[in-house]
């Protein structure tokens, strides 16, 4: 028996980011009579200005915290909506899909799960401002402006990159750079980013985009090809010329409904006895 088709997004917000930058979705998703919600992560209801000020609530933050706290959000529905992460954002999207919830779910230039080997250059050269002092294991980390635009912006301009990092950006917990981007794949047993690749779940789609440099996309491939093992649909698609902001950057309603459209076309909307 079919079910209904879901009317709720959830979009969760990568590092170095909060629910400000799902905006444009919002509003989007919004338009088109659906109920979207962008959580943030424990503590960050406040506003970028405010996180920048006080960057000790990101420095302590933990990843068990971080998703529980969505999961108590998607629990709380009334029926599995889509879930959208970006980034980090989309790891914590796979998480929250091992959970069991959601009816799909679509991950933008995702950061991987424990287990995905592949580290380029280009995102090695990203994350170096985290990762070139092992005392930022301990503190907020932000870039630059010019790290930012390299890491996350840079098929624009150096000035549009310049009013993006002052409208979005704050600093990200460097443990979890740390751990999730260099030890998570040399330690024994299972992480906190370990998802049961070869599980059943619900559908899920890797975009990814030609010029990102801190999530390329081999590391998304790589990423999609591990779920082989799993009866779950996983589906990579790729956008030419888009870098990792690509949420965001112009042309970013082509990556929104493409998400959508997928989501909605694959979402979980039968029972698996039938």
């Amino acid at each position: 028996m079919s079910a209904a088709q879901p009317d709720t997004v959830v979009l969760v917000h990568g590092l170095w980011m909060t629910p400000r930058s799902w905006e444009g979705w919002i509003a989007h998703y919004e338009a088109k009579g659906l109920r979207v919600l962008a959580p943030g992560y424990p503590g960050f209801e406040i506003e970028v200005e405010a996180l920048r000020e006080n960057p000790e609530i990101i420095a302590d933050l933990t990843v068990p915290e971080t998703v529980d706290h969505l999961a108590g959000i998607i629990e709380a529905l009334d029926s599995p909506p889509i879930i959208m992460g970006h980034s980090f954002g989309g790891t914590l999207t796979q998480l929250l899909l091992a959970r069991g919830l959601g009816a799909a779910a679509v991950v933008v230039d995702s950061a991987p799960t424990e287990g995905v080997r592949v580290n380029p250059l280009s995102q090695a050269r990203s994350l170096f401002p985290a990762l070139k002092n092992p005392a930022n294991r301990h503190r907020a980390v932000g870039f630059t402006p010019e790290e930012f635009h390299y890491a996350f912006t840079n098929t624009l301009s150096a000035e549009e990159s310049r009013k993006v990092w002052e409208r979005y950006a704050i600093p990200a917990p460097g443990n979890w750079v740390w751990e999730y981007g260099l030890f998570a794949n040399f330690k024994p047993g299972p992480q906190e980013t370990w998802v049961d690749y070869a599980a059943d779940r619900a559908p899920l789609l890797f975009i990814g985009g030609s010029e990102d440099h801190i999530m390329p996309t081999s590391v998304n491939k790589s990423n999609a090809k591990h779920y082989d093992k799993s009866p779950a649909i996983t589906e990579y698609y790729e956008f030419e010329g888009r870098d990792h902001w690509t949420c965001a950057a112009p042309g970013w309603e082509a990556v929104a409904d493409h998400a959508l459209a997928w989501a909605l076309a694959h979402a979980t909307a039968s029972d698996p006895a039938v």
